[in-house]
């Protein structure tokens, strides 16, 4: 089933924030610049960190990176710079040498916006036809905006990328928003139905849940309107947030959108493999942004 992009935005309550830059802290590290940034994006006070080359000079490519969940609310935005159990390593810094200005920002509920539980926030939106995760796209798309008007970004060249939680929040936001030159995404590229069917949508948490989507559309037609864009597809066949079934069925919903442009699409999944990232979604990853963002 096909969806039309305001038709998506719409059931998401998709209408970005202004965002204002606050303050901006630099320290160097090998080969490498961290920035702590502050800013108020609507009426909330939110926390990011952003990644440099050290040494570069002129508009760079750039990554939108969206961190994951796992539980972690006290962590956020400092997953770029210190990773997570199922990441390989931090890749604030893996990205930063490989020549990309990367920024992940506090969703709702995370890092130092962990003031109120999923639950209580998630509750409060639903009773008014909202979700908390469209209230995180919303501050995603944000943050994006201000990637895009840097001094050292170049705005045609940006990517999103993200695992488990930030998967979604990257392909939801490049299928609402062309900016979003191409998105990598890891480990929870599914098909919700199925997920219902067999009983494993309940691994989410509640911030997932949007009134009314799978009665117009699924994973796999969400990611399709990121084509003909590039778009990159890395999931763990043993992952239970992406079972087999749920994958056949998105890439089905998926993979037409590039009958055209069949080298744009790629996908990557790993035998035995949980949720978690593996080197050789590591290796793809930084492959297909070199291709895309870089040339």
């Amino acid at each position: 089933m096909a969806i039309t992009r305001s038709r998506f935005s719409a059931l998401l309550g998709f209408e970005e924030p202004d965002i204002v830059l606050l303050s901006r802290e630099a320290t160097e590290h090998d080969g490498y610049v961290v920035e702590l940034l502050r800013f108020r994006i609507g009426e909330d006070l939110v926390r990011g960190f952003l990644t440099r080359p050290a040494d570069a000079a002129g508009r760079l490519p750039a990554i939108l990176y969206g961190h994951s969940h796992g539980g972690g609310y006290d962590i956020g935005a400092r997953e770029l710079l210190d990773g997570r159990e199922y990441l390989a390593g931090p890749l604030g810094p893996v990205f930063a040498r490989a020549g990309y200005v990367t920024l992940c920002i506090d969703m709702p509920i995370f890092g130092e916006r962990a003031t109120a539980s999923e639950n209580f926030a998630a509750k409060a939106l639903l009773w008014h036809g909202k979700s908390l995760f469209g209230k995180m796209l919303c501050d995603h798309a944000a943050a994006l905006t201000y990637l895009a008007g840097r001094d050292d970004v170049d705005a045609s060249r940006i990517g999103a990328f993200g695992i488990s939680m930030g998967c979604v929040l990257s392909y939801w936001l490049a299928a609402l928003d062309d900016r979003v030159a191409a998105v990598a995404h890891l480990c929870c590229f599914a098909d919700f139905r199925t997920m219902i069917e067999l009983g494993a949508h309940d691994g989410h948490g509640i911030y997932l849940t949007v009134p009314g989507m799978l009665r117009e559309a699924d994973g796999g037609a969400i990611a399709a309107l990121v084509a003909p864009r590039p778009q990159l597809v890395c999931i763990g066949e043993a992952d239970a947030l992406t079972p087999p079934l749920s994958v056949e069925r998105a890439w089905a919903e998926l993979a037409p959108a590039y009958d055209l442009t069949p080298d744009r699409l790629e996908l990557v999944s790993e035998p035995g493999i949980g949720h978690q990232e593996t080197e050789r979604m590591r290796a793809a990853v930084l492959a297909f942004f070199g291709r895309w963002l870089r040339g």
